[in-house]
């Protein structure tokens, strides 16, 4: 259509040349010109549009003339994650690409999956910081107690000697470390953390008071110093009250045994939860509140953060994991200190 629209366009501009060439060529005649020169005139008249598109059709886009082809839709992350598992079937030396799958796997929250890939990066690089940091916290969150010990402690110790700027390594060290009841340590290595970070931050705040309570549990042999029983303490924290319901859609995919997951997890940091629950599934449509008293550990703890992500999980396996086939929904992300009840509806598959 488009086409046929130039082709009418440069015959008419043919015919206005023309209209304007022949009262010349008329004048001239009467002054006695060649007749040549004018015939020549006429022929060009006709041929420079026609031409135009000619060569257009020939040398140039004519597929433009319809518009724009449609682009192919986007990759999506499976597809991308596919296509660079199959780039390093065929090159397994790649270290960064091994690094890249470690560290999309970590955002897809598919810890297994990211640790794997990592000891690839290790294999390749013994030395790689990042990748022994990756990989110990991968191997914690595939743990029940969420604790950093045996190999992953070790590759944080090195990890920070080899990179002492690395914040996520003296982090996790020093959560290690206050595993361990080693208060002291944990105290140091988070101080080495605090001049990399911005004073005024929600995370400097979070790692002084972590230091902080360690050095209260050094100087008190370890022992528990508050005498305010949890649930009071709790009350002086955030109380996030959070109502789950399963969609009806769904309703078929529960079964006798699943675990519900209430959980609330910083918006910009480790991916650890803050606060969690857990219940039996068959307890849906339920309510329950987010405190202080919910955290993995002493250093996570829901007041920690000025905005969290909350979400819910069916498990079928039991574990607080994701894993394939269950139920999940959120309420996104909310401030910590929100009041009013948040309503999460759980209506996906993982």
């Amino acid at each position: 259509m488009r086409l046929a629209f130039f082709l009418i366009a440069a015959v008419m501009i043919a015919v206005a040349l023309l209209l304007l060439l022949l009262p010349l060529m008329r004048h001239g005649r009467r002054e006695g010109r060649s007749r040549g020169v004018f015939a020549l005139a006429l022929a060009i008249a006709f041929a420079l549009p026609i031409a135009a598109v000619g060569i257009y059709l020939v040398v140039g886009t004519p597929a433009t003339l319809h518009g724009v082809a449609q682009q192919p839709p986007s990759m999506n992350i499976d597809q991308a994650v596919a296509e660079l598992q199959s780039h390093l079937a065929q090159q397994p030396g790649d270290l960064q690409g091994w690094m890249l799958l470690a560290q999309t796997y970590a955002v897809m929250r598919r810890p297994a999956d990211a640790r794997n890939a990592y000891d690839q990066a290790l294999r390749i690089d013994a030395d790689n910081s990042v990748a022994m940091v990756g990989w110990a916290e991968a191997d914690s969150l595939l743990r029940d107690d969420h604790r950093i010990e045996g190999r992953a402690a070790e590759l944080l110790e090195r990890a920070v000697k080899l990179d002492p700027q690395s914040q996520r390594g003296l982090w996790l060290l020093g959560i290690s470390q206050f595993q361990h009841d080693r208060f002291r340590d944990a105290a140091a290595t988070w101080r080495q953390l605090q001049p990399q970070l911005d004073p005024d931050s929600s995370v400097a705040k979070a790692v002084a008071e972590q230091i902080a309570v360690a050095e209260a549990r050094a100087n008190d042999g370890g022992k528990t110093a508050p005498e305010t029983p949890p649930a009071a303490s709790a009350q002086q924290g955030p109380a996030l009250q959070v109502q789950v319901a399963l969609s009806p859609s769904l309703k078929n995919q529960l079964a006798a045994g699943d675990t519900l997951f209430v959980y609330a997890r910083a918006e910009n940091g480790p991916p650890m939860p803050l606060a969690v629950a857990r219940m039996n599934a068959s307890a849906l449509p339920t309510s329950v509140t987010l405190t202080d008293a919910m955290g993995m550990t002493p250093q996570f703890k829901l007041s920690s953060a000025s905005r969290v992500f909350v979400g819910a999980r069916i498990s079928k396996s039991g574990q607080a994991i994701a894993q394939a086939g269950d139920l999940e929904g959120d309420a996104g992300v909310v401030d910590v200190n929100t009041h009013s009840p948040i309503r999460i509806t759980i209506d996906k598959v993982h």
